[in-house]
């Protein structure tokens, strides 16, 4: 045997590596084009009822009643967002209240659950099972609806606050777990050590070394968590009621409301009538507003999810078979 191929035989690296244009694991030039364009159609189906719903939002309501949904359609019109827009302060108001609690709660709640999720990932923590029997022992039982309001109004008096639209979001028992089986599984623990025997505190080991090295699954948790805080409307019905939480309600709460008042205008004549009559809106839409009311609220999500991609799918594979 000559010295290169005693060299390749006892280092595997140094083997040529699997060559899939030939042989049996070969895919054809004809079979990528399939593959690409399995892929965009597919791609371009699952966007078609997003441009469908944005079309609808867009189309007069009486062609919508008379013709079903269409891509394509026959009048255009702005009474949907009209309708959505005409109380533009409070829209404004709410607006900010999702941002401010979306931004903030996704900040906090990643902090706080990195903080709880990286102790009990140390092998050497003593007590790593009874803080992760904790965790896990709420994502199957909690306290019930009445004593989990009472604690947020009664004992924390967070009524008509913002911290009230926060605070019950702030920690998922799911993403802390994700967070501890990422940090166990793909940061070495001969790291960590060197920077201690180097002289790094627990602090400076975990902000400059754990967290650079957790963007994928850190950001996958941000992804989440800035939907769950979007998307909620729930806390404020529960929370923020009264004149002393006027101008408080998110951006979903508030399109929630109004379209319970056209669900009611709708079924109920006698209302309608009198809106008529006292020079309200004649004709007030109820399918083109529902699209509007989706396309307003998915805005925010679409415009984010590009920065979280980069990591996102390295993210969800966490804890997955590894060759």
């Amino acid at each position: 045997m000559d010295a290169q191929a005693a060299t390749s035989v006892n280092n595997p690296r140094a083997q040529k590596a699997p060559n899939y244009t030939t042989g049996p694991l070969a895919i054809s030039k004809g079979s990528n084009i399939a593959i690409n364009i399995f892929f965009w159609i597919y791609s371009v189906l699952c966007l078609l009822p997003l441009v469908l719903i944005i079309m609808i939002s867009f189309t007069d309501e009486k062609t919508v009643l008379t013709n079903g949904y269409s891509f394509f359609p026959e009048k255009f019109s702005l009474a949907a967002y009209q309708f959505l827009l005409e109380d533009w302060a409070q829209i404004t108001k709410s607006f900010g209240v999702s941002m401010f609690v979306t931004i903030v709660g996704t900040a906090i709640s990643l902090l706080i659950m990195a903080l709880y999720a990286y102790p009990i990932s140390r092998k050497d923590f003593p007590h790593r099972n009874i803080f992760s029997f904790f965790i896990f022992f709420t994502m199957l039982f909690n306290g019930g609806l009445v004593p989990w309001y009472l604690v947020y109004t009664q004992v924390a008096d967070m009524k008509n606050t913002l911290a009230s639209l926060i605070l019950p979001l702030l920690v998922q028992g799911f993403f802390v777990l994700m967070m501890r089986t990422f940090f166990s599984t793909t940061i070495p623990m001969e790291l960590l050590e060197a920077a201690t025997i180097d002289g790094a505190s627990e602090s400076r080991v975990f902000a400059q070394i754990v967290l650079p090295l957790s963007l994928p699954v850190l950001a996958t948790v941000a992804l989440f968590q800035t939907v769950n805080y979007w998307n909620d409307w729930f806390l404020s019905l529960v929370f923020i009621s009264g004149e002393g939480g006027k101008g408080m309600v998110s951006l979903q709460f508030l399109m929630y409301r109004t379209m319970l008042d056209i669900q009611f205008l709708s079924s109920n004549t006698t209302a309608a009538q009198g809106l008529s009559q006292s020079g309200g809106l004649v004709n007030v839409p109820t399918e083109t507003v529902r699209m509007a009311m989706a396309v307003v609220g998915i805005g925010p999500i679409v415009i984010a999810y590009p920065f979280f991609q980069r990591y996102f799918i390295q993210g969800l594979t966490i804890g997955a078979v590894k060759g």
